[in-house]
């Protein structure tokens, strides 16, 4: 009977405790309910540190370097930091670059300039890759085939395979597309700023081929026979839809934009073309040139062309005996009229387009680092900056999956199409 009491104010202490709970649970969902709760925020994605584990992570390939004519009169070592250029070892390991495709560019005067100039100049671009490697074995490594550029990735050293920037060295020989071969070239670049003997460029208003000559269909089915990617890039249009009949196996744009932002820029690629080139599997890796991927760099270097050309005609000057008063023209214009420069978002913008064109499956990256002079976007400067691209692909909502297949998958799968025709 003693312990009622006890029992009575135990019960009551329990029954305040609910209330209590019950009205402060009350308060809080009226709170919730009026928006006044404090919100606990979700910290945002960290993309700059999710870019660099993704660019170490994955294969980074780049279709068209242009080390080898950079180097071709120079002493650099690009084994080491180098104070020019947009590639050396150093930057190439901290952007997480692993298999950039060393350009064999071959100027398009050469093949009307004398017989055998095209076809030396390309073995002596091949030996100074070689050079390249066999005097940095720790660093660097030869590739001609996917496996080889996996195996290097896993050792650790950077791939450096080949494509020609040119057919000229191929000099109207058929041998010679399987000589190039031996010698490790894995794409060929049928022309450049000029039509040769193989096919029409986009850039000569000459076409005497009418897209590609009979010689020049004969390369493609060899290169097709061999396992040598037959590349777009540079041709014209009608000269890429030969291609595009002619192969047996999926083509490649190894460094090209969408005309879509440059329209009337035939040296892009229009979205019917995508389109076709997807269609046989192909790809179309990404140029970063300003002057490939904005309208508005490709209006103010026009300009500035149109400025300097003006200059010459209207003082009757001669390129060569006044050189250095137009050098000093070149760059009074420059500095009250700066070349606006391309940024990232350019460059994302059209692997947005590519993307909803056809699919993720058919973009990669062809940056022409060392190719396109002082009009690289800002943010993509040279070969450290990959982890910049890939943040930006991250905001933009793809996922690794998806990064993955463009910084190397897609490249990878075509390549591999083209080995396996080569070997039925």
């Amino acid at each position: 009977m003693m312990l009622l009491p006890q029992i009575i104010i135990k019960k009551a202490i329990m029954m305040k405790k609910t209330m209590i709970a019950s009205l402060v649970a009350s308060v809080a969902l009226g709170l919730v309910a009026c928006g006044s709760a404090p919100v606990v925020e979700e910290a945002a994605p960290d993309y700059a540190k999710q870019a660099q584990e993704i660019s170490k992570k994955y294969v980074i390939a780049d279709l068209h370097i242009d080390v080898p004519h950079r180097l071709h009169d120079s002493n650099e070592d690009i084994s080491e930091a180098t104070e020019g250029g947009d590639f050396d070892y150093p930057r190439a390991v901290q952007g997480g670059l692993d298999a950039p495709f060393m350009s064999i560019y071959i100027p398009a005067n050469l093949e009307f300039k004398a017989e055998g100039e095209s076809y030396k100049l390309a073995n002596e671009l091949i030996d100074n890759v070689e050079a390249i490697v066999a005097n940095n074995p720790n660093k660097f490594a030869l590739a001609t085939s996917p496996a080889e550029v996996r195996e290097n990735f896993k050792n650790g050293v950077i791939s450096l395979p080949m494509g020609m920037e040119n057919g000229s060295p191929i000099e109207g020989k058929l041998e010679n597309v399987e000589y190039f071969y031996d010698r490790g070239i894995r794409y060929i670049t049928l022309a450049h700023s000029r039509s040769n003997h193989l096919s029409d460029s986009s850039y000569d208003e000459a076409r005497p081929n009418e897209g590609l000559s009979d010689f020049g269909k004969d390369v493609v089915r060899e290169m097709n026979r061999l396992g040598i990617m037959v590349d777009v890039s540079h041709l014209s249009d009608d000269a890429f839809y030969d291609v595009l009949e002619v192969s047996e196996t999926p083509v490649i744009a190894s460094h090209s934009s969408a005309r879509y932002y440059t329209p009337g820029f035939e040296r892009n690629m229009d979205d019917d073309m995508i389109e076709d080139m997807a269609e046989k599997g192909g790809v179309i890796f990404i140029n970063f040139g300003s002057t490939f991927i904005s309208q508005d760099s490709i209006e103010n270097n026009n300009a500035y062309k149109e400025a300097v050309k003006n200059y010459i005609e209207s003082n009757n000057l001669d390129p060569k005996k006044d050189a250095s008063s137009i050098e000093s023209f070149r760059k009074s214009y420059r500095q009250r009229t700066p070349f606006q420069f391309a940024d990232r978002e350019d460059v994302l913008d059209h692997i947005d387009h590519v993307v909803n064109l056809v699919g993720v499956d058919y973009v990669g990256l062809g940056s022409d680092y060392d190719g396109v002079g002082d009009s690289l976007p800002t943010g993509l400067k040279d070969v450290s900056t990959y982890p910049n691209l890939i943040a930006g692909l991250l905001e933009r909502g793809y996922s690794e999956q998806d990064i993955e297949k463009m910084l190397s998958g897609n490249l990878m799968r075509v390549w591999t199409q083209v080995e396996n025709h080569a070997t039925k």
